[in-house]
């Protein structure tokens, strides 16, 4: 069974109702990634024809959401695949393109720059980070789980055979002239990014992985003929950075995978054909129980234990939930809440570190 957009926007809707959290209000945004036909020369240009032919994403809005002020720069994204690569190129708009460290592994986000998160299962445990600059410098990262749930940044882990070329039209860290955008593409190659997917292996067509990229970008005055962040006069420090993303996270937090994107690998060659996207109706259990993660957080933040019954969670339009079926099994300090999927066949699970799995039923002869 299938979910339409327009009923899941519907059921979030209702949700909003009730919840005591900023829930989604829109769905996750949603990519179809067509197979590029010959190799991508990576030089940042996006000249190649498999590009021309495909479409770039909504262009980014505020992380919170797009009640919150437009971003005050364009930023949009394309993506392909074949046989041996992810790619994806990004288009940053630009006056004043900046960037000073040079090191790998910096801390990329405390100056400009573009950000790629991928999680291959879609459990929100176990993803990659990649920060690049406009000077080319790159921050690799895998992690565990979120940060909310205690997850841990493995800055060893290293995207191997990763390859990209940045083009600029404008000059970088000059303040004397008014620059255009710069512009990266990147080639992820599947025999990393399989370390995390189900089964170790890269996407078949019509799988799809949750996707999603951030732009981090500063207040600069000029000063000296150089670049400096801009104080407030108020606290003596820079301003907050914007972070303009292309799927709202409703919070100021990237690592919550559950809000990324979704990226469809579909087998049509780039200019041959579309495919549409549909989001499964497991989707929608899978939100579900997600909203009774947070629930439980806040039950455990009051009462110091973990509900044991759905009733105790004192939800609003609980009839939502009752179609669920669910199942606790929890303790004090630790719990698992379970739903069976759509075609009865699998049950969908969720646990107080976030991770969300299927187990599929074992059949046995009588």
């Amino acid at each position: 069974m299938k979910i339409s957009i327009a009923s899941f926007i519907l059921l979030i809707l209702v949700l909003n109702a009730f919840s005591q959290k900023k829930l989604l209000e829109t769905p996750p945004k949603n990519y179809v990634v067509y197979r590029a036909t010959s190799p991508i020369i990576l030089d940042g240009k996006m000249d190649e024809t498999d590009w021309q032919h495909v479409p770039w994403t909504d262009d980014f809005m505020d992380i919170e959401g797009p009640h919150m002020p437009a971003p005050l720069y364009r930023t949009r994204v394309k993506m392909l695949w074949d046989d041996d690569y992810f790619y994806i190129a990004a288009e940053l708009e630009e006056p004043h393109i900046w960037g000073t460290f040079t090191e790998r592994e910096s801390i990329i986000f405390h100056e400009n720059n573009f950000e790629v998160f991928i999680d291959p299962s879609g459990d929100t445990h176990n993803y990659y980070e990649l920060e690049i600059n406009a000077l080319g410098t790159i921050w690799d990262l895998m992690l565990t789980k979120p940060y909310l749930n205690g997850g841990l940044p493995i800055s060893a882990w290293d995207v191997r055979g990763f390859k990209f070329g940045i083009h600029k039209q404008g000059t970088i860290n000059n303040p004397s002239d008014v620059d255009t955008m710069w512009a990266v593409e990147m080639a992820f190659p599947w025999k990393i990014l399989a370390e995390a997917a189900p089964g170790k292996r890269k996407p078949s067509p019509g799988d799809h992985w949750r996707i999603n990229f951030s732009r981090v970008q500063w207040r600069l005055d000029i000063v000296d003929g150089g670049y400096r962040k801009t104080i407030n006069p108020e606290t003596g420090q820079a301003y907050p950075e914007y972070n303009w993303v292309w799927s709202p996270q409703w919070a100021i937090d990237m690592h919550r995978p559950e809000y990324w994107g979704y990226a469809l690998f579909s087998a049509i060659k780039a200019g041959e054909g579309t495919e549409d996207f549909i989001l499964s109706e497991d989707e929608k259990i899978k939100f579900l129980l997600r909203q009774l993660y947070y629930h439980q957080r806040d039950h455990h933040a009051a009462h110091g234990r973990y509900a044991q019954r759905i009733d105790q969670l004192n939800l609003e339009n609980k009839e939502l939930f009752d179609q669920l079926n669910v199942v606790f099994d929890a303790a004090r300090n630790s719990y698992t809440l379970s739903a069976p999927s759509t075609k009865g066949k699998s049950t969908w699970h969720i646990r107080q570190d976030s991770k969300i799995w299927k187990t599929r039923q074992q059949v046995t002869d009588q």
